[in-house]
């Protein structure tokens, strides 16, 4: 009796061509539905960040006023809340490794500035800052996450325009 186990079955191929083609179809439908997911968080966190200044607003007559160093920790926590949100929506944007570091390292120092963190907590929170620098520095791999989703140069990974012409500037002699 032969088993139909062997790969070169026509029928087999056939419906194992199927099955990889629905398995494709189902990776692209999931990753877009992940992307669409993906803005729609970004988009909600901006709206709460929007709502967020009005808390930033109202503290600013009382900084004027001459307030003490409490309202001034209340108010930096709201302004360091806000720019982790923002740099939080750029790496939803980015997609790169360069903007995920930039958040670790607002969060770290939103934790250092405004927390009431014992020296441990601060010694470890400086050594967590130095290690973003180091991996920056030394570990960051230009191609890895130098390019978005759709083909561009990541925006950190392109240099400004006066980097440019410094990098294609050669001395004469």
């Amino acid at each position: 009796m032969k088993e139909n186990n062997c790969p070169h079955h026509p029928q087999e191929s056939r419906l194992h061509g199927r099955e990889e083609h629905i398995k494709h179809f189902l990776r692209e439908q999931t990753a877009e539905l992940a992307g669409f997911m993906e803005t729609a968080v970004s988009i909600l966190v901006l709206v709460a960040l929007v709502f967020s200044t009005g808390p930033v607003l109202r503290e600013l007559p009382d900084l004027w006023t001459g307030a003490d160093n409490e309202s001034f920790q209340v108010f930096l926590g709201h302004a360091l809340n806000l720019v982790i949100g923002i740099e939080f929506i750029k790496m939803l944007a980015k997609h790169t490794p360069g903007s995920a570091l930039e958040v670790l390292l607002y969060a770290i120092a939103r934790h250092m500035i405004v927390g009431t963190g014992t020296a441990t907590e601060n010694l470890l929170s400086l050594l967590a800052i130095g290690l973003i620098f180091v991996i920056r520095k030394f570990c960051f791999v230009p191609s890895f996450g130098s390019t978005l989703a759709s083909g561009e140069p990541a925006p950190d990974c392109v240099p400004a325009p006066h980097e440019a012409e410094d990098l294609a500037y050669t001395d004469p002699e």
